[in-house]
C-alpha cells in the first residue's frame, strides 16, 4: 500500500512537471533573427550542421542550442567531428588497413576544405559522406576554439586506433581487460570530451580561464556519463558483437564471454556483474559534482548538470533490474523533465545525486558481493552533499535575494553546535559594544575611572550609608507599629464605651 501510494506521488510531481515545462519553459530557438549573428542558422553550410546534430544525437542536441551566443555553434560542430570519429570507429566494414589511418589523420581533414568520406555504411555515415559542410563551418570558429577541437580530435583518434588495432575478425571490437584499461577506453572516447568542453568554456569567456585546467574533473565527467552509457547498452552492444564491460568485472562472477551475460539461466551472476558496473560508475560521482561547483554561467552549468543528473538517475533506475540484460531500459519522460527542471544550482544537483544513492542503497542485496563497497559508494555521495550543502540550513528569497537559516527544528549536533557559538559569539559581541561604549564615555570626559582607593573608599561610604538606611528603615517601622497599636487601642476604648452605655 506505501509503495502504491508512493509510486502515485511520483507519479503527480512528473505529471506536474511535464506540464510546468510545457507553459514556462522557455527554449533558445536558433533559427530566431536576433540569433542569426551567432548561430548561422542562415547559412547553408551551418544549417545543415544543425540538421546532421538532430540526425545523431540521441539527447544531447536541446541541451547544445541552449548554450549561450557562438558557444552553442561552437559546441554542435565539436560534437560532429567527434561523431564522425565514432562512427568511422564503430564501423565494423571498414578494414584496419583503412580505418586506423583515417581515426589518426581526421584532425588533419579539419584543415582540408572539400574532404568526404564515402566508404561507411554506418547509420551515423551522413557526418562522413558531408563532412565537407563540417570542415567549412568548423574553418569559421574563432582560432581558440579551432585549437582546443583540433587537439581533441587528434588525441581521441590515436586512442581510438590504438584500441581498434587489437579487433580481430573473431572479435571485431577489442575486449577490454582490466579496470585501468577500461578508464583509459573511456578516457580517449569520453574523458577527453570533457577535456574539450572545458576548453571551449574558457575560451568562450564565459567560464573563468582556469577551467580550462581542470583534466581531472574533466575527465570524470565524462567517464561518468560513458560509463553509465556501457553498462545500460548491455543487451544491444551484446547482440550487436560489442562488448565494453571490462573482462576485469564479469570474468569473476564465472562468464568466459559478454555472450553469456545475457543468458536468462545466469542471471544472478549478471546482477553481481552489473552492481559492480555501477559500482565503478559512481566513483566518478564526487569529481562531476566538484567540478559544477566551479561553473558560474547558467547555460554551461544546465548543459553539464542536465546529463549528469540523467546518468545517476539512470543508475538507479537500471540497478539491480534484470530488464538491461533483455532489453534497453530508460528512466520515464515525467522523470527526465522534472530533473531537467530541478537541475539549475550545484546545491540541488547535490541533493539529486544524494537522493538517488539513497534509492541506489536502498535495492542492494543483502547477498550482493560488493555490499560493503556499494554502501561506502553511496555514502560517499551522502557525505559529500551534507559536507558541501549541510541539509539543517534552510535556503530561502525572494526577488532575486537568497537568505539561509538554521531549521529551528533540526536536531542535527552541528546545528546545535552552531547555535551555541552564534549565541556565544552574539554575547561576545554585546560585551565588546558595551565596553566600547564606556571607553567613548571616558575619553570624552562624562565618566572618570577610579583609583583602587577611590573605588574601595566608594565601597565603604556606600556600605555605611546602605547600613543607616536600614536602620532608619528599623526605626521607621518601630514608629508605624506603635501608631497602629495606639489607634487600635484607641478604637477598642470607644467601641467599649459605646457599647456599655447603650448596653
Amino acid at each position: 500500500m506505501h509503495r502504491a501510494s508512493s509510486l502515485y506521488h511520483t507519479s503527480q510531481m512528473e505529471l506536474r512537471a511535464l506540464i510546468n515545462f510545457a507553459i514556462w519553459h522557455d527554449s533558445r530557438d536558433i533559427k530566431d533573427e536576433k540569433e542569426l549573428a551567432v548561430t548561422r542558422y542562415d547559412q547553408p553550410t551551418m544549417k545543415k550542421c544543425w540538421e546532421f546534430l538532430d540526425l545523431t544525437s540521441r539527447s544531447f542536441a536541446r541541451v547544445i542550442q541552449e548554450l549561450e551566443g557562438d558557444l552553442a555553434r561552437t559546441v554542435c560542430i565539436f560534437y560532429l567531428v567527434l561523431r564522425a570519429l565514432d562512427t568511422v570507429e564503430d564501423d565494423m566494414t571498414i578494414p584496419n588497413s583503412t580505418k586506423l589511418p583515417l581515426l589518426k589523420s581526421l584532425h588533419e581533414k579539419l584543415y582540408e576544405p572539400g574532404w568526404t568520406f564515402h566508404e561507411s555504411k554506418e547509420k551515423d555515415k551522413i557526418v562522413l559522406e558531408q563532412f565537407d559542410a563540417i570542415q567549412y563551418e568548423f574553418s569559421e570558429l574563432k582560432p581558440e576554439y579551432q585549437a582546443v577541437i583540433a587537439d581533441i580530435c587528434k588525441k581521441m583518434g590515436a586512442g581510438m586506433a590504438d584500441f581498434a588495432a587489437l579487433a580481430t575478425p573473431a572479435q571485431p571490437v577489442a575486449e577490454v581487460d582490466s579496470i585501468s584499461d577500461y578508464d583509459l577506453y573511456c578516457h580517449y572516447v569520453a574523458g577527453l570530451v570533457g577535456e574539450g568542453l572545458s576548453g571551449l568554456f574558457a575560451a568562450s569567456g564565459k567560464e573563468r580561464s582556469f577551467i580550462a585546467d581542470q583534466l581531472t574533473l574533466s575527465n570524470s565527467m565524462g567517464l561518468l556519463l560513458q560509463k553509465t552509457n556501457i553498462y545500460r547498452d548491455i543487451h544491444e552492444d551484446v547482440i550487436e558483437g560489442r562488448g565494453f564491460w571490462p573482462k576485469a568485472i564479469w570474468a569473476k562472477y564465472g562468464f568466459n564471454s559478454m555472450k553469456e551475460l545475457i543468458d536468462p539461466a545466469r542471471e544472478k551472476e549478471a546482477m553481481w556483474a552489473a552492481s559492480e558496473m555501477v559500482l565503478d560508475a559512481l566513483r566518478h560521482t564526487t569529481d562531476a559534482l566538484d567540478y559544477m561547483t566551479l561553473l558560474k554561467c547558467q547555460s554551461v552549468f544546465n548543459f553539464v548538470a542536465i546529463p549528469a543528473v540523467m546518468a545517476i538517475a539512470t543508475l538507479e533506475r537500471t540497478f539491480m533490474n534484470p530488464k538491461i540484460l533483455r532489453e534497453n531500459v530508460k528512466i520515464r519522460k515525467g522523470e527526465t523533465v522534472r530533473l531537467i527542471l530541478k537541475a539549475t544550482n550545484p546545491r540541488d544537483v547535490a541533493y539529486i545525486f544524494r537522493d538517488y544513492a539513497r534509492l541506489i542503497h536502498k535495492k542492494v542485496d543483502k547477498e550482493d558481493p560488493n555490499l560493503l563497497k556499494l554502501s561506502i559508494a553511496c555514502g560517499k555521495i551522502e557525505q559529500w552533499a551534507e559536507h558541501h550543502y549541510p541539509s539543517f540550513i534552510q535556503i530561502g528569497g525572494a526577488s532575486g535575494s537568497a537568505t539561509s537559516n538554521i531549521d529551528p527544528m533540526s536536531t542535527d549536533a552541528r546545528a546545535i553546535l552552531f547555535n551555541r557559538l552564534s549565541q556565544e559569539i552574539a554575547n561576545k559581541q554585546k560585551q565588546e559594544r558595551t565596553e566600547k561604549f564606556m571607553e567613548d564615555l571616558k575619553a570624552r570626559g562624562l565618566i572618570t575611572e577610579r583609583t583602587p582607593e577611590e573605588e574601595a573608599e566608594r565601597k565603604k561610604k556606600y556600605e555605611e550609608y546602605a547600613k543607616e538606611q536600614s536602620i532608619s528603615m528599623w526605626t521607621l517601622g518601630a514608629v508605624i507599629f506603635g501608631v497602629l497599636a495606639v489607634m487600635l487601642a484607641l478604637g477598642g476604648s470607644v467601641a467599649y464605651v459605646i457599647l456599655k452605655i447603650y448596653g
